[in-house]
């Protein structure tokens, strides 16, 4: 996975969702990056990342390459922040490494298998008639759907551009369609209800109000299934880090804070 990394300090890493990159932490990471070490990855496919093939067991060999990103920057624990499909990838590293994870937090998670995908990309997860639709749907999401919901965000136009670049040119709208196909959600997500109350660190949930890709439902679900969880909900649509950065930052920074060790305490202090 492509990797992103500045400043110092306890550190951070930050998992986006689908179909974004790590650039959707941007804002967040600049208010963030003179006190904390942010990480951000691109999933494969997305972003800076060569695209992978899915398997069934694709989540657990994301949590392993996270895990050698994590060695290979000499951190011992980190706080792990996920988006929409990043939340799963976060919630799967916390399941297999929990020993490295001081705190999580999951904006707009998109946990559970009663998951609907955004109803004008599923066709493009059906065999044949996906690709047969490809070159019509892809750019109607991008040009409609992608920039409506990145209306009047700060680099909202600049962040849509990073997002897209992978999509680009005559094969990009086959190249989205493949990202997509990672599974059903009803057979990927079927486990996660299940080992969420095993996941005992601290950890925050971000809802947007306006979010229309994930029910307020969900938020609340992982909330009362994680036994350290809390939740917060902000006035912004799906894309949260996009749409309120500041206060984002700022919760992030205060609920690390709250949980760090005596010793970093004492250090900020």
């Amino acid at each position: 996975m492509n990797v992103i990394r500045c400043g110092s300090g306890e550190p951070i890493l930050f998992i986006h969702g689908m179909p974004t990159s790590g650039r959707l932490w941007k804002g967040i990471i600049d208010r963030l990056c003179e006190r904390y070490t942010c990480i951000a990855v691109d999933l494969p496919g997305l972003g800076n990342s060569p695209r992978e093939p899915y398997d069934p067991n694709f989540l657990r060999h994301f949590a392993e390459e996270i895990d050698r990103i994590r060695i290979e920057n000499k951190i011992d624990k980190w706080h792990i922040v996920g988006h929409d499909a990043g939340s799963v990838v976060a919630v799967h590293y916390a399941r297999y490494f929990p020993e490295r994870v001081s705190c999580l937090a999951l904006l707009s998670p998109a946990l559970f298998p009663e998951l609907k995908p955004f109803y004008l990309l599923e066709a493009l997860r059906k065999p044949i008639l996906g690709e047969l639709l490809a070159p019509l749907i892809g750019p109607i999401f991008w040009k409609i759907a992608m920039q409506w919901a990145v209306s009047g965000v700060e680099q909202g136009d600049q962040a849509l551009k990073d997002f897209y670049r992978p999509f680009s040119g005559l094969s990009g709208s086959w190249a989205f369609m493949r990202v997509l196909r990672w599974g059903k959600p009803a057979t990927v997500l079927a486990e996660v209800p299940g080992f969420l109350p095993t996941l005992t660190m601290p950890t925050l949930i971000f809802h947007g109000t306006q979010d229309v890709a994930i029910p307020e439902a969900f938020a609340l679900r992982a909330s009362t299934l994680m036994p350290n969880a809390s939740m917060v909900t902000l006035e912004s649509g799906h894309f949260i880090p996009l749409h309120q950065p500041e206060p984002v930052a700022t919760g992030l920074a205060c609920f690390f804070d709250r949980h760090a060790p005596l010793s970093v305490k004492a250090a900020c202090a």
